[in-house]
């Protein structure tokens, strides 16, 4: 399983985990905390609970318990000055874990709402709270201690679905693979489990989901908040990518009521980055991955809204406030609106292409995928940024990287130093103007057939993973009707617009549209998903922090 914050990490020490504050930072807490006496056995937190506590203790002994397929495992014991809580408690989740009274005790108790006060205040707690939350995390997803358990076969496409959405969700989960693991014939027995019913999802060892959606895992396990009916948000960003992630920090850290509605994950395209090395302030280069889980908790640090799986379906832009229709039917209503749904990578016209999704295509290189490739040789589609990050780190652990592209080269498509890597590589062959042809294979993708577009010589190659990362279509079908769109369905914005554009929109102002606002007032798109956007992080983070000043203009107009 991948970890949300650093590739490959391994559990920190018990100091920087499971830290015991002083007394005098144990004394800023009290003015805000109510006192609670406990009792050996008494159940403090419960996994599954909802709105659980965020207990100090202040004497006596608390265990805390996880949950694996072999049963319950002691994680650690809480002492005098260490507290609970792990990065479910700041996202508003129900807790992994269950603490239980070992000793007679007292603990200080605030709500998670006190907490977030208090890490959005008191600097120097905030830094110890937030670092042991993030590491209690990657410990948790290291040793596969959490409320879900996944039974599925890698030759599974919507195993690979489902383990892809609790991974990049930062979910921790145990998986067993019907066909390899020993322990998996008495979960499915006592279950009652057949094969035809894979994969499966054991939500809190207690609820069979049979190859669940996205949204019913994302409900199962509590990943959603409950939307109030008739709440009308400040702001709603549609799509955690890193352009609407920033739009989400900046709104929430300056006051404003936040709603973030994702369709799968937070990323979006850069999430499927093993490593960008370009993006200002990671020398060493961070995973989008990594990146968007660091930005996700923050926002959430500062009190934004994460939901989970429920995509937009329908824009209402006539009246005020403004209607976003989701996929389960839900309304959410929004003051105003930041559009960050991106854009996706464009399909081969391939035969047969859908039919491999999941079992050898891919549209991520993930630590997740680059397991799958160790020793093997690996097609890599595509001549952007990204087609070259996911090729020097799939390098890493296969035998051979096959860099397909149309074009004569990479110069004008890919940053100098990615093409150096790839020129430099013993394990990474570059193929120009050259194109798939063909996928065959059983029940996983096993051969595959590309053509020389020069000399019309097709080859056929015993490969099973294929990484298409091509061009970009963008996600605006549910602004049908409403927005402006340009020929290729990007959003045009601010000067984009034109006045034919303006006047078929009816534009109601005096003024002209904001740099990043639609033709709707009140509307903004940022990152990939606009027209004329750089299709770098930097630019789009820094859409997202700007749009949130033209939301504070809009709001007070």
């Amino acid at each position: 399983m991948t970890q949300p914050y650093e590739a490959g990490a391994t559990e920190a020490p018990d100091a920087s985990r499971f830290p015991t504050l002083t007394p005098a930072q144990i004394a800023r807490v009290a003015g805000h905390a109510a006192r609670r006496r406990f009792e050996p056995g008494d159940i403090l937190i419960a996994a599954g609970q909802a709105d659980p506590p965020f207990l100090i203790v202040t004497e006596g002994l608390a265990e805390v318990l996880g949950r694996s397929p072999r049963g319950e495992e002691v994680i650690t014991i809480h002492r005098a000055g260490q507290f609970t809580g792990e990065l479910s408690l700041i996202a508003g989740h129900p807790p992994f874990v269950t603490v239980r009274a070992v000793a007679r005790g007292e603990a200080l108790e605030l709500t998670r709402e006190c907490l977030l006060g208090l890490v959005q205040v008191d600097t120097e707690l905030s830094d110890i709270l937030m670092r042991a939350f993030i590491l209690r995390r990657i410990g948790l997803i290291s040793r596969g201690l959490g409320d879900a358990v996944l039974i599925g076969s890698r030759h599974s496409p919507d195993t690979s679905r489902i383990e892809a959405f609790l991974s990049r969700n930062g979910h921790p989960y145990a998986y067993l693979d019907l066909d390899r693991d020993s322990d998996v014939q008495a979960l499915t027995d006592r279950f009652q489990i057949a094969a035809r019913d894979i994969p499966v999802v054991i939500c809190r060892g207690e609820l069979v989901l049979k190859n669940p959606t996205n949204q019913q895992v994302a409900d199962c396990l509590g990943l959603n908040p409950e939307l109030a009916q008739g709440r009308v948000h400040d702001v709603v960003i549609v799509g955690a990518g890193p352009s609407g992630l920033a739009a989400a920090v900046y709104a929430a850290s300056e006051g404003l009521d936040v709603l973030v509605l994702e369709t799968s994950a937070p990323g979006g395209q850069a999430g499927s980055s093993s490593k960008i090395e370009n993006y200002l302030g990671f020398p060493t280069g961070i995973s989008g991955q990594e990146l968007a889980a660091r930005a996700s908790t923050q926002a959430q640090k500062f009190g934004a809204q994460l939901l989970i799986a429920h995509g937009a379906r329908k824009l209402t832009c006539e009246r005020r406030p403004f209607a976003i229709e989701l996929d389960g039917g839900q309304r959410v209503l929004a003051r105003s609106i930041v559009i960050a749904t991106g854009a996706a990578y464009r399909k081969l016209v391939v035969d047969g292409l859908e039919r491999f999704e999941g079992i050898g295509v891919n549209y991520v290189a993930s630590f997740l995928e680059g397991r799958l490739c160790e020793g093997e040789e690996v097609v890599v589609v595509g001549g952007a940024n990204s087609a070259g990050q996911a090729a020097v780190f799939l390098a890493e652990t296969a035998r051979r990287v096959h860099v397909l592209v149309r074009a004569g080269g990479l110069a004008d498509t890919m940053s100098r130093y990615l093409i150096q890597r790839i020129e430099l590589s013993p394990r990474i062959t570059l193929h120009t103007r050259t194109e798939i042809v063909g996928l065959d294979g059983s029940d996983h993708l096993e051969r595959v057939r590309w053509r020389d577009n020069t000399t019309g010589v097709v080859e056929e190659h015993a490969i099973g993973q294929v990484f298409v990362m091509t061009g970009a279509v963008p996600s605006t079908t549910w602004l049908a009707g409403c927005i402006r769109l340009d020929d290729k369905g990007f959003v045009k914005t601010g000067p984009s617009l034109s006045p034919d554009d303006l006047a078929a929109a009816q534009w109601p102002l005096a003024r002209p549209p904001h740099l990043l606002e639609t033709s709707v007032p009140g509307v903004f798109a940022v990152g990939d998903v606009r027209a004329g956007n750089l299709k770098r992080v930097a630019p789009a983070v820094g859409e997202g922090s700007m749009a949130v000043s033209f939301v504070h203009q809009v709001l007070h107009e």
